[in-house]
């Protein structure tokens, strides 16, 4: 396969090697009174705990797949990750410096490393710029090369997510939404980073489209030692892509194993539920299996429930779940589990 000659660089994947720590990550927001009632009654600011205590690693070069009901704090844990929402608590090692507590000017340089997908292929564009100039940004940005090398550059990454070299000057309109994507993508690829937080990168791209938009990904990661933090709600997806898989409801982690332990050896209730609504391409397995169907909605995190945040929906649950908060450990060949059906 032909590779950018600029991104031609020999790297040593090392699965054993941490690249990024978590450590109790925590993201609140305050929110005062909305109203003028609440303002004259003087009511008291109230916190979302859109992420409330996050703990995990990412190893080089593989790619660990982030699950959960949408709201559940999963592209606030990205983007607190990448400093683009300062977390109010705990750590983000990044090679053993904690990005949490850099300064916009110390974390600057080690955003070339660290880069982004988002969700929204067009969203996440300058409609006012060409996709030429979207590209090259961050090498104008980080990088002080001469135009003619920029362009070139630029042309190779157009053509290494699979888009002809000659749309450099059309604009993100003319586009479609896979299109867009690798847009992003390419952008995200040209200061050749370390890690990437995929978030939801194909929720807003059809079927076939999300097939391909995967497929370049895990070509770039094999090419280039990448490490993902692959964001979705779609479990298929994130078992085709992932190495390890973490499970998060209502902004915690409530399960974290490898990639084959977790699909077939779930152990959480609420991991349970989302892989029962997972389909099988089979009518005879489909028609024998069971569906866990779980009541009511998610809670507010405005006010979560005491004890177990899943206790309210939990099809076991049991009373110390109800006052008790369930310890979030290891019960063996690095299968965490945040549940006391499994933490006897």
């Amino acid at each position: 396969m032909c590779l950018p000659s600029f991104l031609c660089v020999i790297k040593i994947m090392s699965t054993d090697k941490t690249l990024l720590e978590v450590n109790n990550l925590q993201v609140h927001f305050h929110l005062s009174g909305g109203g003028l009632i609440d303002r004259l009654m003087g009511s008291k600011p109230r916190i979302v705990k859109a992420v409330d205590g996050v703990s995990f690693d990412i190893k080089k070069g593989e790619t660990l797949g982030l699950v959960g009901e949408s709201g559940c704090g999963k592209s606030t844990t990205g983007r607190a990750i990448l400093q683009l929402i300062k977390p109010t608590s705990g750590e983000v090692l990044f090679q053993g410096t904690n990005l949490a507590k850099l300064p916009d000017r110390e974390m600057r340089p080690f955003r070339r490393h660290l880069q982004m997908i988002f969700q929204n292929p067009y969203a996440s564009l300058n409609p006012r710029m060409t996709i030429g100039d979207i590209i090259s940004e961050p090498l104008t940005v980080f990088k002080s090369l001469a135009k003619q090398q920029l362009d070139k550059q630029v042309q190779e990454l157009i053509e290494r997510v699979g888009l002809n070299p000659q749309f450099i000057k059309r604009y993100p309109h003319e586009f479609s939404g896979g299109q867009r994507q690798r847009i992003g993508i390419a952008r995200a690829l040209a200061l050749n980073p370390d890690f990437i937080v995929a978030d939801e990168p194909i929720a807003a791209l059809d079927v076939s489209i999300q097939a391909q938009v995967m497929n370049l990904l895990q070509d770039l990661q094999k090419d280039f030692s990448l490490t993902y933090l692959f964001i979705s709600h779609d479990l298929r997806a994130v078992r085709h892509m992932s190495n390890r898989v973490a499970v998060m409801y209502l902004g915690k982690l409530v399960e974290l194993a490898d990639a084959n332990e977790i699909y077939q050896n779930p152990l959480h209730p609420y991991t349970q539920a989302l892989i029962s609504a997972v389909p099988v391409p089979d009518p005879k397995v489909e028609k024998q299996r069971q569906h866990i169907v779980l009541q009511g909605d998610v809670p507010s995190p405005l006010n979560p429930p005491l004890g177990c945040h899943f206790h309210t929906r939990c099809p076991q649950v049991m009373d110390q779940c109800k006052t008790n908060e369930p310890k979030f450990v290891n019960i063996g060949k690095n299968h965490f589990v945040a549940c006391f059906l499994t933490n006897k």
